[in-house]
């Protein structure tokens, strides 16, 4: 029997608006990934490696998602498509758009994503998930102010690629839940590549 090339040789991860690349969440996956012979790449956005507090605009946000690809893909003499990209809540959102606005992946992986601001169900933002057709994971907390499993579920409906919820007991900081998380992550990604 002939073993089946890997679906994802790396992931990309990006943090969330208040936090850096080594954000709790993110450490964890990368550490769990990498036990499982994957190579992961935890990024920092420009106005966090410059020390300011206020999140860049977003086409610099997704810019630098993309652009962490493209070196990560030639440093791994990899084609973008065995690249998955994600992160946490602003960070995976990015990574979101990225893909949406043509960037190629291998699929995306989305922790605690932040369909619309907390209090503001209204104030969706979803346009861009028509345009995404990689597979995607969905792990959230179950009383997330961000997105409620349902709005998050009626809304995810619109991508075209196959879509995975996992719901972890908690908040949208998922707070004490990092290997959890990561152990999901872990799984999900590996099971692409059987």
């Amino acid at each position: 029997m002939t073993r089946r090339a890997k679906v994802v040789s790396a992931l990309i991860l990006a943090p969330g608006a208040s936090a850096g690349r080594d954000q709790s969440a993110l450490v964890a996956i990368d550490e769990c990934l990498a036990a499982k012979g994957l190579r992961v790449e935890r990024i920092d956005f420009p106005y966090r490696l410059a020390g300011r507090r206020v999140p860049d605009r977003q086409p610099v946000l997704v810019a630098t998602v993309a652009g962490a690809a493209r070196k990560l893909a030639a440093e791994m003499a990899l084609a973008p498509e065995k690249i998955a990209l994600g992160g946490r809540s602003m960070g995976g959102r990015m990574c979101s758009i990225a893909v949406a606005e043509g960037l190629g992946a291998a699929a995306l992986v989305l922790v605690s994503y932040p369909l619309h601001p907390p209090g503001k169900p209204d104030k969706l933002r979803i346009d861009h998930l028509g345009a995404i057709k990689v597979p995607c994971l969905f792990v959230s907390g179950t009383r997330d102010a961000f997105a409620t499993p349902e709005e998050l579920e009626r809304a995810t409906r619109a991508i075209a690629g196959p879509v995975t919820h996992v719901y972890v007991e908690g908040d949208h900081s998922l707070g004490r839940r990092d290997d959890e998380v990561a152990a999901i992550v872990a799984d999900w990604v590996v099971a692409l590549s059987p």
